[in-house]
Order: structure tokens, then sequence, then C-alpha cells
């Protein structure tokens, strides 16, 4: 069964009155968006990834927390996204706490963080472990003051059907959101491939956890589909975070430039409120491209 007509199937199965209660966000007042930056920017600078230590690319000084935390307050960011895979190895408490004041000391705000989960998983030993890493990070993002992960739903191992995948999927998250509650941590679902491909599965798993502490984390460059405004226009009532990229790739046609004002019209449709944060993943040094991007977007979110 492809993955349109599980959702169709599914869909139809519940039935409109036994669908869950969660509807687009309403927000009171009109669309506005702060700037933020996402430590994924420099990924090649950091002298750690994902637990391990790794070489800095040469030609600059190697980044941490803290100067990337400067570096946005020197560049007129609101925020700073926080992403967990540069992070010390033994990062302990108290240097989640240094984090937190040293961003209130420079005025800048701590958007969130991220984190390389999968759900797309059988239940298990490997299922469990993922819930466990989640709640730590909700933990951490808790003592940070960062009060937004991005979470993956990943994509469906081998042998397991996409409605399997979807359901265990659902599950975790579930699981997961009912823990970040407690904490005041949004968990925002990005539309990153594998099980949310496709934006009616996204949104469809989004209503069936039925949190008030779950959304989408909108990412401007990630549908591989025929058409992603239109699919972005899909997700952008659920967004509680924003990630700007600036390149899109429509399936079958060459990669093309972000119409950004294009995107920013779609999330002011949906009165979308928050943070707008660039995550560049172009080849251009970030050093270089970073701050001219972000000096472009500052008047278009303010108009």
């Amino acid at each position: 069964m492809n993955r349109r007509s599980f959702l169709s199937t599914s869909l139809a199965t519940l039935g409109a009155s036994t669908l869950p209660a969660i509807e687009p966000i309403k927000r009171a007042g009109k669309p506005r968006f702060q700037l933020g930056l996402a430590a994924y920017s420099f990924r090649e600078y950091f002298p750690y990834m994902k637990d391990k230590e790794v070489k800095p690319k040469e030609g600059h000084e190697p980044m941490d927390m803290i100067k990337f935390i400067q570096y946005c307050g020197d560049h007129g960011c609101d925020g700073a996204e926080l992403t967990s895979y540069f992070f010390p190895t033994k990062a302990d408490d108290a240097y989640f706490l240094n984090i937190r004041r040293q961003a209130y000391l420079s005025g800048v705000a701590l958007s969130g963080t991220a984190i390389g989960n999968s759900w797309a998983l059988p239940q298990g030993a490997e299922m469990e472990e993922q819930i466990a890493y989640t709640k730590l990070w909700i933990d951490r993002a808790a003592i940070m003051g960062a009060p937004h992960i991005r979470v993956f739903a990943g994509a469906a191992k081998k042998d397991l059907s996409l409605e399997e995948a979807t359901k265990n999927c659902i599950a975790a998250y579930t699981q997961c959101a009912e823990y970040a509650a407690k904490k005041g941590i949004f968990l925002g679902m990005e539309n990153h491939g594998g099980i949310v491909s496709d934006p009616d599965n996204l949104v469809h798993i989004i209503r069936s956890v039925n949190s008030p502490w779950v959304g989408i984390n909108f990412d401007s460059g990630n549908f591989n589909t025929p058409d992603p405004y239109a699919d972005l226009a899909k997700i952008a009532p659920y967004a509680v975070n924003v990630q700007l990229k600036m390149v899109m790739k429509p399936k079958d046609k060459a990669p093309e430039p972000t119409d950004i004002p294009r995107v920013i019209k779609i999330l002011k449709d949906a009165n979308y409120q928050g943070w707008f944060t660039l995550e560049y993943e172009d080849k251009e040094d970030p050093f270089t491209a970073v701050p001219r991007i972000l000096k472009e977007l500052k008047p278009l979110l303010a108009s």
C-alpha cells in the first residue's frame, strides 16, 4: 500500500467523529517573526559531532556553543538554536546551566535545540533507547531554557510497513510529548523525509498525538515533491518553529533558490508567530554567506 492510499484508508476507518481533536494552531493578533540562527549552519567548525570528537575545518577559529551564541548576538539575531550534535561529549547539568547564563547575559534567547532521533522503528530495545534519548534532551532543554526541540520521525526500518512505522512513531511521540508537557518543552516534528515525506502523513501524526506541546517544525527545503510550496502550505497551520533553507528541491527538477517572500506569505496566511531560523547548508563559506543572508532577511521579516 502506498503512502497516500494508507493515509486515506486510515482516516476513512477512523471516521470524522473519532478523529483526534487537535486542530491548526489559533493565534491572536497578527503574524510576526523572530530571527534566529541554527548552529548547524557552522557544523564543520565545531570540535564535536554526535558525541564524537572531530577535527574542525580549517580557515576559521573553531566554534563552540558560547562563541556561537555571541555570534548570533553580534549579527542581530534574536535567538540561537543549539543543535545537540555539537555539544561536548561529557557535558553535564552545570555545563547546560552555564549555557543558559551566557545566553541571558548576551541578550540572546535560546530558541531550541535539535536531536537526531528516529521513531519509525519496531517496538523493542532500539525504540526504547530512542525514547530515552529524547527524554534526556527534554531534560537538557529545560535546564538551558530552550523551549523547543526539533524531532524526527525517521524512515521505516526494513520489513516494517508504512502503517506499522507510523503507528509506532505515534506511540513513541505521544509518550515523549507527555514527558515534554511536564517540562514545558515543545516537540516539533520536522518534515524530513522518511515516513513524513508526504505532508498528509505528517499532519496525521501530529493530529494523532493530540498534545498541546507538539506541532510541526516547518523546514522550507525538505519537501522533495512536485509542488513543495503547496505542501508547505499544508503544514504551516501546525508550525511551532520554522527553519529556512536557501534551496528548494522539487521532485524531478533541478534545485532552485528558495522564494523567501513566498515562504513568508505562506506563514503569514497561517498567522504564524514565532521563530524564523536560518539553517544554512550551502557550499559557500558560512562566515561569508550567513551575515549577508541575515541582513537580507531582516527587512523581509519586518514587513
